[in-house]
Order: structure tokens, then sequence, then C-alpha cells
């Protein structure tokens, strides 16, 4: 009788991992194969080295036993897929193109700070779509990011001289959220005052998240008309006014601005990019602080999001701006460098001395922007700004002699009058498939942008002038637009120039700009190149397959407040995305509209709040957080109004169990919260988090579960099953949202059925629960565009594929663990010795022996081919490793190679047979221009500096400078292009 075969060769006749079900009638392109890295052998071979018979006992081993998923996963099938089948590739695509093609594209002309624009090819192809773009990591290490920081300071450059505000941040993540920032900065400085200003007609999402943000922190929003408020008497601190307004009007803000001075607060303006290349710069007009959004410059709608939106502050608040600012240093050969300045900004570092949680800017987006501005440069700019306002001011005339009422002075938006017939109006432009805003029963708004023609005047007009043949006046829009007289008021037209830097002028060919942006890539290792271990940020693949529908017009091409009936097919896509994830975390019910992690612990706590409000128990704002959480939960928790009391861990890096029940016990009374990282930061499965949670409930409170480390869960454990209450979701994380050199991110929250009505709502578009908190983000499901990219991700893995990646995390870890703990002191370790999905190696003693710190075994990385592991975090002198399902065996042991031959170079110093100051660590990285001097110096060889590895013969990656001296660049600040005599070679830019 012939031997039948075992599962795991049964599954390799099959050509999947063992345990995945399936047929041989399935597509043969699968994708769980291709997103787990090591081989059926490799996972052999791997279990084989750490003592275990299979993936199953590992976890068991790893996972205490009570908090264990008792069955597989059950995600709801697609129709006409049956549940145990993976889809393949092709198949996948074509369903999400079916899905797009449900939404419906109208044009529309609503305006409200989003606005369709053209993607220059060069810029969709080279970056949007380019792995070697979106894959990078937060530039924390910035020798090995030099271009993507240049292409940030290009777009600071581009924020700063349209401002006419000299320091601007790298991005935050909308407008609605850059203006509840700007509010906060604005209290920091202005010590009197309770009182926050917004004027009456600024974006209505902007003026509710502002709202949102102040409820707990003890601001009071006034609304009004900045025209006539007497802000002397108002007790205001600072004052938000937008330019130009929502319903297209231009104010006159300087007078304003000086009357707002006169009463001691400080001038917000919310102004339009593309509007002042036109008109006088906020800054000019006395601004403090300027904010707004660069969707416009060429990133597409997708129905929110991502974009990045802008921060700019004069010299006197360059030290209170949030968010991440790049500025300009030297490394130590004196060539120009850029790195992240000024650090504290990142504020969650200050923890409950925070004002902001902001740990997530729009970097991708950022570059996208501000490459539209390198691309058109300053005249480009003005051609497009120009041709916009001349359609506009073209529509005004035909309106006009239709016998409408419009404004004389506007950019790019109308608000028409016509009493009565607001409703009708948009009915009647619905039906030629055109979406107008209502801003009252006797108004309608109508915004254009750079898409719009000569075709959409003759539609537009159509409309207003009724059923009837048009009239003559209104039949040809060129003779129309050179009888039409400008909107742009005479005494606000800019005067000063901007985007001076020839950086701004050198690239407006294509064959230029492609050759410019392959050359900042080249700077920049990304997941392209290596993998990148970070611990905490699970930087695993973002698939292709994942990524081709971003760039289908029927995601891309949606306004967010379009009528939710011309959106079917997200709503699918969220509608499946909720449920999926309710599964897998164990939930009722999901959020989507958070647009970061920070955004999602922020959201998750403002609804614990509003639930104990709701149930008469407002007073209860205590917040336990352990000493080991993540940096932005007691941000978070301050900003949410919260009191964080600190709760202590013990030697093994567990939560202090006795520590956390005494202090629950004593604020029993006021407790609200208490927030815990699973698997710990430490990267352990702590055994006692039942009994955490059950102490926290008993006494009155919720927990918050922070999902940073959710890749190790997915499949085994779920967090609504073991006593959380809510938990966000790191979308960039754990379900491969690229996390595009520090942004875009996601991070949407689920909730317990208790919470569920308080969930996130909108002042547009409802969402939310029956008792929603105001909207987090400015969009109502936040980064729409890019929810797509999980939801692919689901759809190919299936449950079977998801729960098979985080056992194959786990291994990758253990296996790693296993390899370097003869080398290097493991910090933290669990039950039966094991991690989770990371481990922290303990640099520390190494110092007195040898003076090396983890800072120099980061930088010497570099020189193999590699990015650092998390340096530094959760403790300090450390490194921490995340290794991920998705890098092969072959990976993870170059790596472990790495390290190990690290170590060695680090035994030579403390056995004296290398330089204590002057060895290849303290000198890492090493450039080529270094190396090929003719006077080197150092005890070392060349070859030691820079081929340390026989891998690195074949594929070296040259760091474009040496270690950077940060504390210069922090004393000397610049965080705009430098002067061209700072650049080197042939290439100025």
């Amino acid at each position: 009788m012939t031997d039948q075969p075992s599962n795991a060769a049964a599954s390799a006749l099959l050509d999947r991992p063992a345990g995945v079900a399936g047929s041989r009638l399935d597509p043969a392109d699968t994708f769980v194969r291709r997103h787990i890295g090591p081989t059926e052998a490799e996972i052999a071979a791997m279990l084989e080295a750490l003592g275990v018979s299979s993936l199953d006992e590992l976890v068991d081993q790893t996972l205490p036993s009570a908090i264990r998923f008792a069955r597989s996963l059950e995600l709801e099938p697609l129709p006409g897929v049956p549940a145990d089948r993976l889809l393949g590739e092709r198949e996948l695509l074509d369903r999400m193109a079916a899905m797009a093609e449900r939404n419906q594209r109208f044009r529309s002309y609503l305006g409200q700070g989003y606005h369709d624009c053209i993607v220059p090819p060069v810029i969709q192809r080279n970056i949007l779509e380019n792995p070697g773009w979106y894959t990078q990591y937060t530039p924390y290490q910035s020798e090995i990011s030099q271009g993507r920081l240049e292409a940030l300071i290009n777009f600071q450059t581009t924020i700063a001289d349209l401002t006419g505000l000299p320091i601007a941040n790298a991005s935050l993540l909308d407008e609605g959220t850059a203006a509840a920032e700007a509010m906060q900065v604005c209290r920091n400085v202005v010590r009197t005052g309770s009182s926050f200003f917004v004027a009456d007609d600024c974006h209505p999402q902007t003026l509710a998240v502002i709202e949102t943000r102040a409820e707990h922190l003890g601001i009071e929003v006034v609304v009004g008309d900045p025209e006539s408020f007497d802000f002397a008497a108002g007790e205001i601190f600072g004052a938000l006014l937008q330019y130009p307004a929502t319903d297209g009007r231009i104010r006159h803000l300087a007078p304003i601005i000086e009357r707002i001075h006169g009463a001691g607060a400080r001038a917000v303006v919310a102004a339009d990019l593309l509007a002042l290349t036109l008109l006088q710069a906020p800054g000019e007009l006395g601004a403090d602080i300027a904010v707004g959004s660069a969707q416009r410059f060429g990133v597409p709608l997708g129905y929110g999001g991502p974009h990045a939106a802008y921060l700019s502050v004069g010299e006197k608040l360059k030290r209170r701006i949030p968010g991440r600012i790049i500025g300009v240093s030297h490394d130590v050969a004196g060539k120009t460098a850029y790195r992240m300045a000024l650090q504290t900004r990142e504020q969650h570092i200050r923890r409950e001395k925070a004002t902001s949680n902001i740990c997530t800017a729009q970097v991708l987006l950022a570059v996208m922007a501000g490459m539209y501005a390198v691309y058109h440069g300053p005249e480009g700019l003005k051609t497009i700004a120009r041709r916009v306002h001349t359609l506009t001011a073209t529509l005004a005339e035909g309106l006009r002699r239709l016998g409408y009422e419009v404004p004389r002075e506007f950019f790019d938006t109308l608000a028409v009058r016509a009493p009565g017939k607001a409703a009708s109006l948009v009915a009647a432009a619905e039906r030629r498939r055109m979406n107008l805003r209502r801003l009252d029963d006797d108004r309608v708004a109508i915004a254009l942008d750079e898409t719009c023609g000569e075709e959409d005047l003759v539609d537009l007009l159509a409309v207003f002038a009724g059923e009837s043949e048009h009239p003559e006046a209104v039949a040809d829009p060129r003779a129309l637009a050179a009888e039409a007289p400008t909107g742009l008021p005479a005494a606000l037209l800019r005067q000063s120039a901007f985007l001076e830097h020839p950086v701004f002028h050198r690239y407006q060919t294509e064959h230029e700009m492609l050759r410019y942006l392959r050359r900042l890539e080249s700077r920049d290792l990304s997941l392209t190149r290596s993998m990148i271990p970070l611990g905490s940020c699970t930087m695993k693949l973002n698939a292709t397959a994942e990524m081709m529908p971003l760039s289908h017009p029927g995601w891309g091409g949606i306004h967010p407040f379009a009528p939710p009936a011309q959106a079917e097919g997200y709503t699918e896509l969220f509608r499946s995305l909720e449920r999926w994830l309710e599964e897998i975390t164990g939930f009722a019910a999901i959020s989507l509209q958070p647009n970061a992690g920070a955004q999602g612990e922020y959201a998750g706590l403002k609804v614990i709040r509003a639930y104990h409000e709701a149930r008469g128990d407002g007073h209860r704002d205590i917040c336990l957080i352990p000493v080991s959480a993540h940096g932005t939960n007691p941000a978070s928790a301050v900003m949410a109004g919260m009191r964080v009391v600190p709760v202590a861990c013990d030697d093994e890096g567990n939560i202090d169990l006795a520590d956390l029940a005494a202090k629950a016990e004593e604020h029993r009374d006021r407790l609200a919260a208490a927030m815990v990282t699973y698997p710990s930061t430490h990267g352990v499965f702590e055994e006692g988090i039942r009994e955490l949670c059950d102490q926290v409930h008993r006494h009155g409170g919720q927990v918050y579960l922070d999902g940073a480390n959710l890749n190790a869960q997915v499949g085994l454990c779920r967090p609504g099953d073991y006593g959380a209450d809510v938990c966000h979701l790191n979308l960039h994380k754990t379900f491969c949202i690229p996390h595009g050199g520090g942004g875009p991110g996601m991070g949407p929250i689920g909730v317990m059925a208790h919470l569920a009505p308080f969930l996130p709502g909108h002042p547009v578009i409802p969402t939310g629960g029956e008792q929603a908190i105001g909207p987090i983000s400015a969009a109502p499901w936040g980064s729409a565009s890019i929810l797509t990219i999980s939801w692919a991700y689901i759809a190919l893995m299936n449950g079977a594929g998801l729960t098979r990646a985080t056992q194959v995390a786990i291994l990758n870890a253990n296996y790693m663990k296993a390899r370097l703990e003869e080398h290097y002191p493991v910090l933290y370790r669990g039950r039966n010795g094991r991690v989770a999905h990371e481990f922290i190696l303990d640099l520390r003693p190494f110092k007195a022996d040898s003076g090396v710190e983890a800072e120099d075994v980061a930088k010497r990385l570099m020189d193999f081919g590699f990015h650092a592991p998390t340096m530094s975090f959760p403790v300090a002198g450390t490194l921490m490793i995340e290794p991920t399902e998705s890098e092969s065996r072959q990976e993870l042991d170059r790596l472990c190679d790495a390290l190990i031959a690290i170590r060695g170079e680090i035994r030579e110093i403390e056995e004296g047979r290398a330089d204590r100051q002057d060895n290849p660590l303290k000198n890492a990285p090493h450039t080529a221009n270094a190396v090929v001097t003719s006077d080197w110096s150092h005890p070392y060889s060349r070859e030691q500096a820079v081929f340390p590895a026989p891998w690195v013969r074949d594929h070296k990656f040259w760091p474009a400078v040496a270690r950077i001296d940060n504390a210069w660049g922090d004393k000397n600040l610049m965080c705009s292009c430098p002067p061209m005599e700072a650049y080197e070679g042939p290439d100025p830019a």
C-alpha cells in the first residue's frame, strides 16, 4: 500500500503553506506563499533549531493558554468565493476594479479644502507607485535617508515661501487636525484667556475637529464673524481665519489680525496653497501660524486621503511647532546633510507632558506635493492658478448674465445666490452627473480646480439657465472669458517672489525630473534593498497587487463629501473590511476614521470618556499607563483630558500587577481607563493580561489596548476576548499599508458593544454611533483610499493565511533571538524563554569595556547594508528587532551574521586589538568619498570599512553622507533649501 503524504508534504504538492486549505483547481497565483518569507523547508529547519516540532508547539510555548483563540478565523467570504478558497492576485485585481467602477465619478465642485488635481505622470509612476519611495521608514537614521529628507526640505521650502512664514514642518495629518494643533500652540504661548475663536466661514469639518479637540482641554470654542467680533472682550488666546473662506470670499485679513494681536492673542490662517501663488501670504498679512492642506498639489482626492497637511510659523514659535521638522546640518567630513531637527518636536517623547500626540506625518504625500512644486516651479504654479481663476471668473460672468448674484472677490469658489432654489439647482446638477455644494436654502457654492475646462463652464451654466436653451450671452465661454473681470482684489495681489531656489527651476523637463527623483531614491534605504527590522514598527511586505488599486481613478477620484450613493464601491469595501476586522479582533464595531495610530489612541480614549459621561461618571479622568508604554499613550491621554498615573514594571519588564491593583483601588472613584500594549512593548506575551483587565473593570475603568503589536495576535488570540474594551489597529503595520517614509498611516479603532454608540461622527457625511463623539479626522473615513491596501491583504490571505503569517512572525523572532543570544544579552523573555514577534538586545554592557553604544552599532549596520533596528526604545541603550513574517531565512541569517560580525569588532576593542576611538563602529557609516581618499589614516583597512561581509560586495548600498552632527543642526536651525554653495559636485540640487 502506498504511503499517504503528510499534511506538510501534501501542502508542498499543492504549492501552499501547511495548514492553509485548498484545491488543485484553485488559481495558480495565490498569495500566501508570496507574502510569507520562509519556505516550508526553512520553517522546518528553524523549528528544529528551536527544538520544537511544529508552529503550533512554538505558539503553545509562547502564548498564555488562557487567551488562546478557541477556533479558526471565520472571515465573511466574498460573494461567489468559498470560505476556504484563496483568491489569485489577478482575480483580486479584477474584483477591486469592479468595486471601483461602483464609485460614480461625478464632476465634483464641492471644494471645502478638497480639489481634484492632475498628478504629473512622472510623479505618479516614480513616487506614488514606486516601492523605493513608499516602503521607506521614518528617517530616524538620517545617513541612509538623505533623498527623502531633501524631498521634505523641498516641501518645507514650498510651504514657508507660499505662506510667508519661515519655519514649516514636514507635514501633519489633514487640515482639520493641523488647525487643532495650531490652537494648542496658541494656548501654550498665550497664558491668558480660555477661548479660541473660529471664523464662521471656516470649513465645517475643520471647526468640528477643533471642537472635538477642545472639549476636554478646558478650551471654549467661539464661532462668529471676525469682522464684527470684539476680540478684546472675548478672553481669546487665539483665532482661526479661512483664506479664502469656505464659501469662496476673500476677506481682507490684515485689519482683523491687527485686532487679534491687539487683544494679546495669536492669529492662525488656514490658507489655500494655490491661491497663495496669486494672493498675499498669511505672513505678510501678520499671521502667526498658517495651516492647510497640500492635497491639490498633485495628490489624488482618494475619498478623503491620505493628504499632507502643512503648518508654518514665525521664528518666535519655532520651538513650539508640532510634528517633524527637517533641518540642514553637516556630517563629520563637513558635507551638507539633512536630518530630523529638534527631535523633541516628536512630542510623544515627552509622554504626559506632551501637548500633542503627533507621531505620524504624511511623508509620501508631502514628497509628492513638494515635487509638484519642483516640477512646475513658481511660474508653472502661477499659470495653473491663473487658469483656475480665469475659469471661475468666466463662470461668474456667465452667472451674472443669467441674473444670479455672485461675489466680486474670489479665487476659485463662488457662492451663488439663488433664493429658494438651492436644492433644485443641486438636484439639476446631479442629474447631469455634477455635484454642487448647498450652503443653505438660498445659496449654492461652486469650486473649480485644475482639471476643469470649457466643457465644465458650458454644463454648469446650463444647470443655472434651466432646461431652456442657453441664452446667447453665455453660450461661448471664450467670449465670456474675454469680458470677465478678475475676482482677485487688487489690494491683496501678491507682490513678493517665492520658490526662488534653483531646485524649483531646474527640473521642469520630464527627463531632468525623472533623473532627480531617481537620484534621491538611490540615497534612501528602503525595503527594496534589505529588511528593516524595526521593533514595534512591523515593516512587512507591501505587495504590488495590494498597491495597484490606488492608481485606479475609481478609488482616487472621489471627493470625500460626494453623496454616499455615489460611493457604493467604497461602502462595500468599508462594510467588508469592518466585518473582517471585527472577526480578527473580537470587537463588536469598528470606526475607520482615525488616520494614524496616535489618532486611534485619541479616538479610543475620547469614546471611553463619552461612555463615562453618558453614565453620569464624567468625573472619571484617571488613566493608568505602564512606564513601558509607547510614548504616544500618555500624550493621547492628556489630550483626552485625562490625568496619567504611571504603573510600575517588574525586573522582567512585565506590568507590576500588584502596583496596578493598588493604584486602581486608590483611584477607584475616578478611574477612567488603563492603557496597555499587548504583547508588551518589551516583546513578551505577559501572563497576567486577563487579570489586568479584570482589575480595571472591577474598579469601574475601561481597558484601552494599544494595537501596535497586533501582528503577533492575528488568528491566535483576540483583544475583545481577553478583556480589552477598545483597541486601535495600525493598518500600516499589521495590515500592510506601507509606511511611506513616515506616513501615511491608518489607526481605526475596534470597540465592544457598549462603546459602539460613541464612535466618531462627522458634520458633513454622517458616520459613527447614535451618541457619536465629534470627528477625529477631517474626512469621514480618514485616509479612505489606502484602506484598499488592507482590504486586498486580508482578501488574499484569508483567515488561515493570516494565522499562518502570525505564527511565522513569532517563529522568525524566536529564531533570530536564538542565534543572537549567544553574542548579545537578550533583555526580556516570556514563558519558556520565548519572545513574541520582537525582542530586545541589550548593548549597555559594552559601553564600559569598549566605549561602544547603541548608536555606533546602528550606524555600523549601514555598512552591512541594513537599516538599524529600533534604537533605545523602550529601553535606552538597546536595539529592538522585529523581523516580521515576510523575511526569508536567508535574510534573517544575513542580519544575524552582520550583528555577530559587529560583536566581533566590539570584542576586538574590548581586548585591545582595536583602538577605542578610531575603529569601524565609531567611524561608521563609511561613505565612498571616505574610502577613496588618498590620506586613509585609520588603523583598520578600507576593505573592513566598506566590505565587512561577502554579500556587500555583490550589492553595496553606499550611505550618501557620513555620521551627521545632530547638535550643530539644532544650534543652527535651517529648515528650508540651503544656499547653493552648500551643495557639492556637478549636481547643485
